[in-house]
C-alpha cells in the first residue's frame, strides 16, 4: 500500500488524462453529428488524433532529454488543453481535426513522460504489483472517460470546458510531486523491420487490432446514433466495449500461457468474427441486447494486441524487447489512423452494418494469415508470460519488459 501510494500523484494525472482526451473521442463524435458533420469528417477526426498520437510517442523521449520530465509532461498536457477549448472558437471539421491531432500529441507525450517516471522508480520485486495497479487504474480512467458522454452536452463550450480543466488539473499533481525527476532514459530507436523479421503474424495481429479498436471506440458513437441508441446510451455502448475487454484479459491470459498462441490469436479472431455478425443482429433486439453485443464483441477484440505482443516476445532477445515494443505500437497506429476514416466512409456508403463487416473482413485476413504462418515455423519454445500491455506509449517496453524476463 506504501508503495502505491507513493505513486499516487503520477496516477492520479493518468485518471485526469484519461477523463479529458478519452471523454474528447465520443464527445467529438456526437457533436460533430449534432453540427452537421459528414460521417466521413467524423471519422477523420479519430484518424487525425492517432496521427497527433504517433508523432507524440516518437516525440517526447527527445523533448524529455532536452527540457525534463516535469517540462514535457506540462507541454503536453497544456497543448491538449488548448486543442479542447479551441473546438467551439472555430467551428470546422478540418480545424477540429488539427484540435484532435493535439489531443493525440498530448496523450501519448504524457504517458511517455509517466511511464518512463514509474519505471525508473520501481524495482523488479516491486514491478509486478505496480504495474497490475497501473493496469486497473488505466481501465477505470478509460471506462470513466466513455461514460462522461451521458453527462456532457454536445457541441457546447462548456462541455469542452470541462475536459479541459481536467486536462490541466493533470498537471498539479506530477509537476508539484516532491519526487525528483528521474534520469532521462535513451529514446527506444524506431525499428519496423524488427517486429516483422521477429513475427509477421504479430504484426499483422497488432495491425488488425489498430483496425478494430481505433474504429469502435473513435466511430461506434455514429453505429450507436444510427441504430438508434440517444446520446446517454451511446456512452454505455463505448463502456461496454471497454468492460467486455477488461473481463477478458484473465482467461485470454490463461489460455495465451497455456497453448500455443497462434490457436489463441486464430480464435479470438474467429470470435470476433462471430461478435461481428452477433452486434449487427442484436441492433434490432432493444438497448439491452445492443449493449451485451458490444460487451462481447470488447471481449474478443481487446486482448489481441497483447497476444500478439507476447508471441513477438518469444522470439526476441532481452535487449531488443524496448525496441521492438515500439515497432508493435507503430504497427498499432499504422491500422488506427487508417481505420476511423475508411469506416465512416463505409458507413456513409452502405450503412451502420458495414463497420463491423470492415472489422470482420479484417479478421478472416487474420485467421488466414495466422493458419499461413504456422505452416512456416513452429512456434517458440522459449515463452514469455501473457501480459495485458496498454497502447499509450514507446515506453510500455521498457516498463513492461522485464516482467517478461521475470517470466
Amino acid at each position: 500500500m506504501r508503495l502505491f501510494l507513493s505513486f499516487t500523484p503520477l496516477l492520479l494525472s493518468v485518471v485526469l488524462l484519461q477523463l479529458s482526451s478519452g471523454g474528447a473521442a465520443p464527445l467529438d463524435a456526437v457533436s460533430g453529428l449534432t453540427l452537421g458533420f459528414t460521417k466521413s469528417q467524423v471519422g477523420l477526426l479519430g484518424s487525425a488524433h492517432f496521427i497527433g498520437f504517433f508523432v507524440g510517442c516518437w516525440w517526447a523521449p527527445r523533448l524529455m532529454g532536452a527540457v525534463g520530465h516535469a517540462r514535457t509532461f506540462a507541454g503536453f498536457a497544456a497543448l491538449g488543453a488548448i486543442g479542447l477549448l479551441a473546438h467551439m472558437i472555430w467551428i470546422d471539421p478540418y480545424a477540429w481535426a488539427v484540435m484532435r491531432m493535439a489531443t493525440g500529441l498530448c496523450i501519448a507525450g504524457s504517458y511517455t513522460v509517466i511511464e518512463s517516471w514509474i519505471n525508473a522508480r520501481v524495482t523488479n520485486e516491486t514491478r509486478g504489483r505496480l504495474t497490475g495497479g497501473y493496469r486497473i487504474v488505466d481501465l477505470g480512467g478509460s471506462l470513466s472517460a466513455q461514460l462522461l458522454i451521458a453527462v456532457l452536452e454536445p457541441a457546447h463550450y462548456v462541455s469542452y470546458n470541462i475536459l479541459a480543466i481536467a486536462c490541466c488539473a493533470a498537471i498539479l499533481p506530477l509537476v508539484l510531486t516532491p519526487t525528483q525527476e528521474p534520469h532521462t532514459p535513451d529514446a527506444p530507436r524506431l525499428r519496423p523491420a524488427l517486429a516483422w523479421g521477429r513475427s509477421p503474424l504479430a504484426v499483422a495481429a497488432v495491425v488488425t487490432s489498430g483496425i478494430t479498436t481505433a474504429a469502435f471506440r473513435m466511430v461506434g458513437p455514429i453505429y450507436g446514433n444510427e441504430v438508434g441508441l440517444e446520446t446517454h446510451q451511446l456512452a454505455w455502448f463505448l463502456a461496454a466495449f471497454v468492460l467486455g475487454g477488461a473481463f477478458a484479459q484473465f482467461p485470454t491470459g490463461w489460455l495465451a500461457d497455456r497453448y500455443d498462441r497462434r490457436w489463441v490469436l486464430i480464435w479470438l479472431s474467429v470470435a470476433a468474427i462471430a461478435s461481428c455478425g452477433i452486434t449487427v443482429l442484436a441492433a434490432g433486439s432493444g438497448v439491452a441486447g445492443v449493449f451485451l453485443a458490444a460487451g462481447l464483441f470488447g471481449f474478443t477484440t481487446f486482448p489481441i494486441f497483447s497476444v500478439a505482443a507476447a508471441h513477438a516476445n518469444d522470439f526476441a532477445s532481452t535487449e531488443e524487447r524496448i525496441e521492438l515494443s515500439a515497432a508493435l505500437m507503430f504497427y498499432y497506429a499504422v491500422g488506427a489512423i487508417a481505420s476511423p476514416l475508411l469506416a465512416s466512409n463505409l458507413i456513409e456508403s452502405f450503412g451502420p452494418p458495414a463497420l463491423f463487416a470492415m472489422v470482420a473482413f479484417g479478421h478472416v485476413v487474420l485467421v488466414v494469415f495466422s493458419v499461413a504462418r504456422m505452416r512456416r515455423r513452429p512456434t517458440s519454445e522459449d515463452r514469455t508470460p501473457y501480459t495485458y500491455t496498454p497502447r499509450t506509449s514507446f515506453s510500455m517496453g521498457r516498463l513492461f519488459g522485464k516482467l517478461r524476463d521475470r517470466g
